[in-house]
């Protein structure tokens, strides 16, 4: 026997009860996002390394320090993708999707890749849901998509959700606030981390996430960014938070809130939950009115926001959110040469009617068989041997009321189990 080989660090295998959770939470999101009009997209698992370049930013973490990037036969720089936004206006833009209508409802799941320290949570190779609505600049579809959030927080069974919620105005109003902050940082240069210099003159805005307790003391004293909004991003941010009110969506101003990616502007934010404890987030997001510009497209707004699926499942689990725990319909127990390939057939019938079925192929006694039957909580068993197999019948027994165990002609079985 071979040494066992391990699975990389920071990834996860998703197994028995975490994977039922898995496919409980996509049904979630596929409904949610059907009952808004969100149309699902896929869009392959690398790009090109130019897209999160120009997309997320030359100077950001991700590119800088996160991706998984290498180059191909042809020499072309390739990464495996490290958020989904990008991709999915990259596809927007390369197939026209703006021509068939001025409105596009996308949502996506999706496996997505950072090289970034391993924690609770967060995961090298991790799975992420976003909705990204491209078209339109009002106000109400800023808060379309916070109501999206929320709906899907409400179905994972989270309590206590609130969205902080900013704006960060304009393109000129973010480069006259990023001056602001510099300036005022300069004098405390020496209070500052090696990353947070190096932000310092790359992104400014990027030194308001940090999570370290001497700088956020600092940025305490520091301009806040509302400050240098213009009159048309302030009357947009009060109807944005008007129509949520109207929503009866609950929202807290951050006005220290911005979003990490180089392509955010006008409003920004996240959704917290104090039953998470410590580790409230749950989602984040924001517009992104440039980014279809910037990728070669026409000039078109967009809002939209991500959530970590293993975030997501942690929430589930905070909440209680059980794994459906359903079981098979039926479980075919076999007893003989004859009885196995007569259980073939039956089994396909039954599934072509849309029944969960599950077949012994272990050559089992019918004792170890039923045993396994009432293990996964089968509903039915069918029990076959060379009796039934020469009188064309079948035992059917009830697992789940009693036991009850009786004779059934093979043509009636399916009758007799759909009642």
């Amino acid at each position: 026997m071979g040494d066992k080989v391990s699975k990389v660090k920071g990834t996860n295998d998703f197994l028995q009860e975490e994977a039922k959770k898995f496919i409980k939470l996509e049904g979630m999101v596929h409904s949610i996002m059907s009952s808004y009009g969100y149309n699902f997209i896929k869009t392959p698992a690398f790009e090109k390394t130019e897209l999160f370049v120009r997309s997320v930013g030359k100077d950001s973490d991700i590119v800088n320090k996160e991706m998984y990037t290498w180059l191909d036969n042809g020499k072309t720089s390739l990464t495996l993708k490290p958020e989904g936004t990008a991709s999915v206006v990259r596809a927007f833009v390369q197939n026209n999707i703006g021509a068939s209508s001025p409105i596009n409802r996308l949502y996506y799941v999706d496996a997505f890749f950072r090289r970034e320290r391993p924690q609770k949570g967060r995961f090298r190779q991790f799975h992420q849901l976003g909705i990204e609505a491209i078209g339109s600049e009002n106000p109400e579809q800023d808060a379309e998509v916070i109501a999206v959030a929320y709906s899907l927080c409400n179905h994972l069974g989270l309590s206590n959700v609130v969205t902080k919620i900013n704006s960060i105005g304009s393109s000129e109003a973010r480069a006259s606030y990023s001056q602001a902050l510099k300036e005022f940082l300069i004098p405390h240069a020496d209070k500052l981390s090696e990353t947070s210099r190096a932000r310092m003159d790359s992104n400014p805005l990027r030194i308001l996430d940090t999570k370290i307790p001497d700088e956020i003391g600092l940025i305490k004293n520091a301009p806040v960014i509302s400050d240098f909004l213009d009159g048309d991003d302030r009357k947009h941010f009060e109807d944005v938070l008007e129509t949520m009110e109207s929503l009866g969506l609950k929202y807290e101003i951050d006005p220290r809130l911005v979003r990490g990616l180089d392509y955010y502007n006008r409003t920004t934010f996240e959704m917290v939950s104090s039953d998470l404890g410590s580790q409230n987030a749950v989602l984040g997001g924001g517009r992104y009115d440039s980014l279809v510009k910037d990728l070669g497209g026409k000039p078109t707004p967009a809002i939209g926001f991500a959530a970590g699926i293993e975030r997501l499942i942690l929430c589930m689990n905070q909440a209680n959110q059980s794994a459906p725990d359903k079981g098979p319909d039926v479980y075919i127990c076999l007893a003989g040469d004859d009885a196995i390939k007569a259980g073939a057939p039956i089994a396909k019938q039954l599934r072509d009617e849309g029944l969960t079925v599950v077949q012994e192929t272990l050559r089992r006694s019918i004792k170890s068989q039923l045993r396994d039957a009432n293990r996964l909580g089968s509903k039915w068993a069918i029990i076959i041997g060379q009796d039934e197999v020469d009188a064309n019948t079948v035992q059917l027994k009830s697992m789940d009321q009693g036991g009850d165990q009786s004779e059934v002609p093979s043509g009636d079985l399916l009758k007799r189990i759909r009642g």
